[in-house]
């Protein structure tokens, strides 16, 4: 069984302009909500960095999240399996 660790994502929001970002909330309830909404524009770019980096870019800005190419195949097909 994979360890807590090795189950834990990062990941970084970068926006070019505040003005591309529509909703952001911090809760101070208990469950510690945060919610981040905006537009990352026209797609410009799917690139998988070093093979662990999964990088969303966008005319407005870049998401990045740590996948690598084995754990987004591996998604991809069960999603496809489940379809069949």
């Amino acid at each position: 069984m994979e360890s807590y660790k090795t189950l834990e994502r990062t990941f970084s929001v970068e926006m070019k302009s505040k003005r591309f970002v529509w909703y952001l909330s911090m809760s101070n309830e208990s469950q510690n909500r945060v919610l981040f909404e905006g537009s990352l524009g026209k797609l410009e770019k799917l690139t998988l960095i070093e093979g662990a980096v999964l990088e969303i870019k966008g005319r407005n800005g870049v998401i990045r999240i740590d996948l690598n190419e084995y754990e987004l195949q591996k998604r991809f097909s069960k999603k496809r399996e489940n379809r069949l």
